[in-house]
């Protein structure tokens, strides 16, 4: 935990305002969920919610299953960061701030399907060495968007309609699991 040097007073209802630069650095918009900590020694600790965050163990089982079964590359994200990857590197990819143009996608819950020179990076360092690429959005029961599921090849075989009907059903089950 680092300080920032910013103070604030609580106002007479228990509120406190984080700063714009907080909130930018951290994308933390108007109307997201924080989730508040304490601490023994007094610290109160407001971290951005993810609801699929709490998933992110059977997510990973959930990617590592459907990268056996499908021979293809799997990154699961919550609105936030890549949160489950199979059949890549975990160090290029786990726990990275997920792209402008991925979080665009996912905000307009737009299915994503991509070749070649038309790949969506994932993350801002992401190099991008697949071929095909397809992204769905995960639409939790109560219809909010909460991240995306996307399967990915380097090879020259393109992924195809049958493997989108697979990602779409792995991103239903996933937003089913969310409550």
């Amino acid at each position: 935990m680092r300080a920032t040097g910013i103070v604030r007073r609580i106002d007479d209802l228990g509120r406190v305002v984080v700063p714009k630069e907080i909130r930018k650095t951290l994308r933390i918009r108007e109307g997201d969920p924080l989730e508040i900590f304490t601490a023994k020694d007094g610290e109160v600790i407001l971290k951005k919610y993810s609801p699929i965050g709490e998933l992110t163990e059977f997510s990973q089982e959930y990617a590592e299953t459907l990268g056996e079964t499908t021979g293809y590359g799997v990154v699961v994200t919550d609105l936030d960061s890549v949160i489950s990857v199979s059949k890549l590197p975990k160090k290029e990819y786990k726990e990275k701030s997920i792209s402008d143009e991925l979080e665009h996608l996912i905000e307009n819950r737009e299915v994503k399907y991509a070749k070649d020179n038309k790949i969506l990076p994932f993350h801002k360092d992401d190099s991008m060495e697949y071929s095909s690429q397809i992204i769905m959005p995960i639409v939790s029961t109560s219809g909010d968007c909460i991240g995306s599921i996307s399967l990915v090849t380097k090879e020259s075989e393109t992924l195809s309609e049958n493997d989108e009907r697979i990602l779409k059903i792995a991103a239903n089950f996933l937003g089913k699991q969310v409550q």
